[in-house]
């Protein structure tokens, strides 16, 4: 099977995971050991910002980041649907209320037209999402924060190496999360970032992600248990230096399958722009005009072909039973639509120019 993506883990990882177990320490009471700020200063330039915070879970990165934009207790927040559980979760274990808005259906991504709707007098920030690795369309959303005093909090968990008008996504918000997962184009096994240029937010984070603490035992504010450790501090800054190559590489995969897929008038085919470049952490092919029975029945098909297509979102958030019965039914036309009819297909580093040919031609043949 070639799986939808795979952790691509060489010695170096092995040698500097064996140096910190050797040397020590494994961790630190207030989150900043010696690795995992190398780690935060390495990832902050990459990130384009002045501070990136390390924590120890993607979801512990957007918790904090709400938490940090000042979202309370019945505050509106603006978010999509067609996502991640845990983009929604962040919301609301911060007490605000998620308001879910459709997405533009040539991106994914949330559609700016389609925010301005939804503001209101409660609205206290916006969390857009860089699905599959495509940057959210910044400049539009940047205006409508700033038109209403709204924070951006911009969920770059599958972000790592695009770009929107030349710079890192994430760098037009407030703050900016990142997952570190096993299925990440880089990753830590578990953990994440939040990458800001405001100093008192990032000095906020901090606070969040070691119990309030700025010294041991004198707690400022509410926080929580949300340190990366030594040891994944470790891995990701060798992942950070080969990040690069594997962003390359899945762009070649990507370049390559979109040639053969071409051929395809029935697929609408994942793009970019000048202006916004993929990180290709996902290859999302659309099945036009399909139901979710042709979509999953093709999904299967290549499975058995030997080839992890995967559907993500089949059930949007909006549509699950607890935020359905907590908040309330939504209609989201584009967001349901797109989660009948997408799937994506395996281009991670590990995928040979060999495998991108047996899973295009595979595809088209059921086609």
């Amino acid at each position: 099977m070639i799986p939808i993506n795979l952790p691509k883990i060489g010695e170096e990882e092995i040698a500097a995971v064996v140096k910190v177990m050797r040397s020590g320490p494994l961790t630190n009471a207030l989150g900043a050991g010696p690795m995992v700020t190398a780690f935060e200063k390495k990832f902050a330039e990459f990130a384009g910002v002045k501070h990136a915070v390390a924590v120890n879970t993607g979801t512990a990165a957007l918790h904090s980041a709400v938490v940090a934009a000042g979202v309370k207790q019945g505050d509106e927040v603006i978010l999509p649907s067609f996502t991640f559980v845990a983009t929604a979760e962040a919301v609301v274990m911060a007490g605000g209320k998620p308001v879910f808005t459709d997405i533009d259906p040539e991106t994914y991504n949330l559609f700016p037209d389609e925010i301005e709707k939804n503001v209101t007098k409660k609205t206290k920030a916006i969390v857009p999402v860089d699905l599959y690795g495509f940057s959210v369309d910044s400049k539009p959303i940047r205006k409508i924060a700033s038109e209403h005093g709204l924070a951006i909090v911009e969920d770059a968990a599958q972000a790592h190496g695009a770009t929107y008008a030349g710079k890192p996504a994430g760098v037009f918000a407030d703050a900016a999360c990142w997952s570190l997962y096993a299925s990440k184009n880089m990753t830590t096994g578990e953990g994440g970032v939040v990458t800001t240029d405001t100093d008192e937010v990032a000095e906020t984070l901090r606070l969040i992600r070691t119990h309030g603490e700025k010294d041991k035992y004198a707690s400022l504010m509410l926080g929580y248990n949300y340190r990366m450790s030594e040891i994944q501090a470790a891995i990701g800054l060798v992942q950070l230096e080969k990040l690069p190559t594997f962003v390359a590489k899945r762009r070649e995969n990507a370049k390559r399958l979109t040639k053969i897929l071409a051929a395809s008038d029935r697929l609408k085919l994942p793009e970019e722009s000048e202006e916004r470049q993929h990180s290709w952490y996902l290859y999302t092919v659309r099945l036009q005009n399909a139901t979710g029975n042709e979509r999953n029945k093709i999904v299967e098909e290549l499975k058995k072909k030997g080839i992890g297509a995967v559907a993500y979102y089949i059930n949007p958030v909006h549509l699950m039973p607890y935020y359905r019965e907590a908040f309330g039914e939504r209609r989201l036309p584009e967001t349901e639509k797109a989660a009948s009819q997408v799937f994506s297909l395996p281009i991670h580093p590990g995928v040979t120019d060999a495998q991108v040919d047996y899973i295009g031609k595979a595809l088209l043949d059921l086609l």
